[in-house]
């Protein structure tokens, strides 16, 4: 009952695991695609992009091929255990989900284009699940990092789940949309970054409802 109950059930900050007040780990320097560094420096003009669509291995994938994207990585957020363990996440016990961290160069993408990935890259109505993968650390998520991004966020939301029901799926989007100051992202093991590309056989959670989410389709910025 306990297990089902973690699985199900969001602690509150009380009840959530205490963690501790530095990461157990070191990452390693560079993205192993892109080449670029995983905690920066990061160049000047870049925004931060912060989503949570399932198990984080094959939501990573989706956002490398990307264009425009300078470097992921991946995560825990939308908790209160301060620099959880992999373990401790999928203990129930943290409030945090999967997490991936996008950089990305505006003058080539677009915020926009990002959301398009997140909503056709996973199902956001199953609430604590994605397809056989059950728990709190599954949910869908946005955290973002400005006013414009929350608007888009909302706006895309809304605009998915006409989507969704003119295509015959009835429930409702369960994705949260939370501004992401108050909700630190806590880089998860050197061992789930780039898992996909250091594991080409692994484990991918990720699939879609099918359905074309009808934002991000306007041209990007002119370099």
């Amino acid at each position: 009952m306990l297990f089902h109950r973690q699985k199900n059930h969001l602690p509150t900050p009380e009840e959530a695991l205490k963690g501790r007040p530095e990461p157990a780990f070191t990452l390693t320097d560079r993205h192993t695609v892109l080449g670029t560094p995983l905690m920066g420096p990061y160049p000047e003009g870049l925004e931060t992009a912060d989503f949570g669509l399932g198990c984080f291995w094959g939501a990573e994938r989706k956002f490398w091929q990307a264009p425009g994207v300078w470097t992921t990585l991946v995560g825990y957020q939308g908790g209160h255990t301060p620099n959880p363990s992999y373990y401790e996440v999928c203990s129930g016990m943290t409030g945090h989900t999967e997490a991936v961290r996008v950089l990305y160069d505006p003058a080539v993408t677009s915020y926009g284009a990002l959301l398009k990935i997140f909503w056709e890259s996973h199902d956001p109505t199953q609430g604590f699940r994605q397809g056989n993968d059950t728990g709190t650390q599954y949910r869908s998520a946005i955290y973002t990092h400005t006013a414009a991004q929350a608007a888009e966020a909302e706006s895309s939301r809304a605009a998915y789940q006409s989507a969704l029901a003119a295509s015959g799926h009835a429930a409702p989007i369960t994705t949260e949309i939370l501004p992401a100051g108050p909700r630190p992202f806590y880089p998860a093991e050197p061992e789930h970054q780039q898992y996909l590309d250091k594991n080409p056989a692994g484990y991918c959670g990720i699939g879609g409802t099918g359905v074309s989410c009808p934002v991000g389709v306007t041209e990007a910025p002119d370099a």
